[in-house]
């Protein structure tokens, strides 16, 4: 039986990922895709914005949103989906669209069985800048440069959408490694103390044999 191409198995798993982020909002939705991987450079695929008229039925718009997104799932083929995860304490109607647009998104992924990730926006500004309180302008100028873009990419909400992306394919890698290593030492445990009871069944099995055997003598 011939062996495995140990090299082919390792580059397979460095080649990194396609995340597709999504900046959800019903009348501008954000949407960037980018490949890289933990510890490697990323690189822009597309980006871009799309929406719904805003005086349209709340059900035409959600419609056409998510054929939207649906045509660029089929086009880029992401491994992965990031929504930004929408919380506010002040405009509601303005959070119940942004809400309705990231369901739609997720409704999207999960069709295609693709995983889907929430994150907020500290966390993306944090995964990106490094300052979970840094500015539109400050997270623009860092995708820019972490993409290496000639010209910042417009508007906001296309930005927004890369770095969720970016984010993503970081804190995504290292939440990965973080529970393949839980799950390695819950298997390591569960072996050992598979092995104590097998020892111990044994042991036990060994004095009845012995005990057996000097009640036949007497």
């Amino acid at each position: 039986m011939s062996q495995p191409n140990i090299c082919s198995l390792v580059a397979g798993m460095v080649s990194g990922m396609r995340v597709l982020g999504v900046d959800p909002g019903l009348t501008r939705c954000g949407l960037g895709v980018i490949d890289g991987a933990a510890g490697q450079r990323v690189s822009l695929v597309s980006t871009g914005v799309v929406g719904s008229p805003p005086g349209a039925d709340i059900g035409a718009r959600l419609l056409a949103l998510e054929q939207q997104l649906d045509s660029w799932l089929s086009m880029y083929q992401p491994d992965a989906v990031a929504v930004e995860r929408v919380f506010s304490q002040h405009n509601v109607r303005t959070v119940m669209g942004t809400a309705q647009a990231g369901a739609v998104a997720i409704v999207c992924a999960a069709r295609r069985g693709l995983p889907v990730a929430l994150h907020t926006p500290s966390e993306v500004k944090a995964a990106v800048t490094g300052n979970g309180r840094a500015d539109k302008a400050q997270v623009t100028h860092m995708v820019s440069r972490l993409l290496r873009l000639s010209d910042p990419p417009r508007p906001a909400d296309a930005a927004d959408a890369l770095a969720l992306a970016i984010c993503h394919l970081w804190r995504g890698a290292a939440q990965d490694r973080l529970d393949a290593a839980v799950r390695r030492a819950a298997d390591a445990s569960a072996a050992g103390a598979a092995a104590r009871a097998s020892a111990g069944t044994a042991s036990l099995r060994t004095a009845a044999a012995g005990g057996s055997g000097t009640g036949g003598l007497r």
